[in-house]
């Protein structure tokens, strides 16, 4: 069963140009991890600061593994002096999707 992994930040508003550009260079190495099925960019429609990233994984294994990894530890490094507030992280399995 594949794993949802929300992460929600909110930036300072002098930070935003900043993190699209890191997010830029290191976006297909994460979508090139192992486990790594999917990643999304996505920003709040009301609030610009605030921005997510959607991914989905094959397991909470191949999640731990990219979290575990050096290159997370640096890309985050550099995240998390960006932000206005503490990030929220959320690990979600889906137990349904309903298409019309």
């Amino acid at each position: 069963m594949s794993l949802l992994r929300i992460v929600r930040m909110h930036f300072r508003p002098d930070a935003v140009e900043s993190f699209h550009l890191l997010f830029d260079s290191v976006k297909h190495h994460i979508r090139k991890h192992p486990g790594c099925r999917s990643l999304s960019l996505m920003q709040d429609a009301d609030h610009p600061c605030i921005i997510y990233t959607y991914s989905i994984w094959d397991s909470t294994e191949h999640l731990d593994q990219y979290r575990n990894s050096a290159f997370f530890a640096d890309t985050w490094r550099q995240t998390k002096i960006l932000f206005e507030q503490k990030a929220q992280a959320f690990s979600l399995i889906q137990l349904e999707q309903v298409e019309v």
